[in-house]
């Protein structure tokens, strides 16, 4: 097991796409006027890509257009004191062939938030990684009070 200098483990590309494929929340960084904005996303990992759905005229949807964005999903349990947190860079693009957004939507993703999500944003996972802290309970350390 690798650790990081914070004794974090460092996770695996394979290991933080798993993990990704097992929430369904995550959040999207992207520029929003010049600005760093963060949103909270529904998402599917499918393969490589990170699939978003967002209504059309979102800023979301206008800012992630070939944009580069960075993904992050994460869980943990406060009172084991144990979670990972998986943070992917890549290229978003929107889905404008009809093809693809038939495929996309048959994909298990559903989105939370009221009103028509039928428009698509995938972000390729082109640099991925992870960390995951262990609580002291399974590391062998003494629970601190």
């Amino acid at each position: 097991m690798q650790l990081d200098s914070s004794g974090l483990q460092v996770l695996s590309r394979e290991e933080c796409l798993t993990l990704l494929s097992t929430t369904p929340i995550g959040r999207i960084v992207f520029t929003d006027r010049a600005l760093p904005a963060v949103q909270p996303v529904n998402f599917h990992l499918d393969g490589l890509f990170i699939v978003i759905r967002t209504s059309i005229g979102s800023k979301l949807a206008a800012a992630t257009r070939r944009a580069v964005v960075a993904f992050e999903a994460d869980e943990f349990d406060p009172d084991l004191r144990t979670g990972w947190s998986v943070t992917a860079v890549g290229h978003a693009r929107a889905v404008t062939d009809p093809a693809e957004i038939n495929r996309l939507a048959a994909l298990p993703l559903t989105t939370w938030a009221p009103g028509s999500r039928d428009h698509y944003i995938v972000v390729e996972a082109e640099q991925v990684s992870g960390r995951r802290i262990v609580g002291p309970r399974l590391n062998g350390a003494a629970p601190q009070q």
